[in-house]
């Protein structure tokens, strides 16, 4: 395979090692506490929730992957497939270290998430593939049908976890009390 062929999931696999030595420079365990790896999590509000491989958020990181597809279609729409997902995979692998740091960690503790410990490695992993799923699935569905599905994924998780995409960036900037006192587990 020609180098130019390959360069592009060279980059990502750099990429993907950088971000675990990040995450684990940065204090985060490997697998949950608990010794276990579960493949899924369904409990948003529970213990599990950021430390198996997919759990309810997972969702949103597969919408990174919708936003992503967008954005580099309409940013760089010549840059090649595997190009472009080297980039979102970069992206959403920085937002992992980012939204692992402490001061972020601290941010949900206190506009969102009571008690939130951060990601496991696994988790972060997990939410990287989501995304690489997302951006795969957006190019399969096109524009229309992508929006759709976003639509779908939003509205089932505002159903299901009472959390979503569109409020989760929201409420770490800018808490409201009235959707906050609406998301707290019954």
């Amino acid at each position: 395979m020609p180098v130019r062929a390959t360069a592009p999931w060279l980059a990502t696999a750099t990429l993907l090692a950088a971000a675990v030595g990040s995450l684990r420079a940065e204090g985060r365990l490997w697998i949950c506490a608990c010794g276990r790896v579960q493949v899924w999590a369904g409990d948003a509000w529970g213990p599990g929730s950021s430390q198996h491989l997919f759990d309810p958020y997972s969702f949103t990181h597969l919408l990174h992957g919708f936003a992503l597809a967008g954005l580099l279609v309409w940013t760089a729409p010549r840059l090649p497939t595997a190009w472009r997902f080297a980039v979102a995979v970069a992206l959403e692998a920085a937002w992992e270290v980012i939204e692992n740091s402490p001061a972020v960690i601290a941010r949900y503790r206190a506009t969102a998430a009571l008690g939130y410990q951060g990601d496991t490695i696994v988790n972060s992993l997990g939410d990287i593939v989501a995304c690489a799923l997302g951006l795969a699935l957006a190019r399969w569905l096109g524009v229309r049908r992508a929006v759709a599905g976003a639509a779908v994924v939003e509205i089932g998780l505002l159903i299901t976890i009472r959390d979503s995409l569109l409020l989760d960036a929201p409420t770490l900037i800018y808490p409201i009390p009235a959707i906050r006192a609406w998301q707290l587990p019954r």
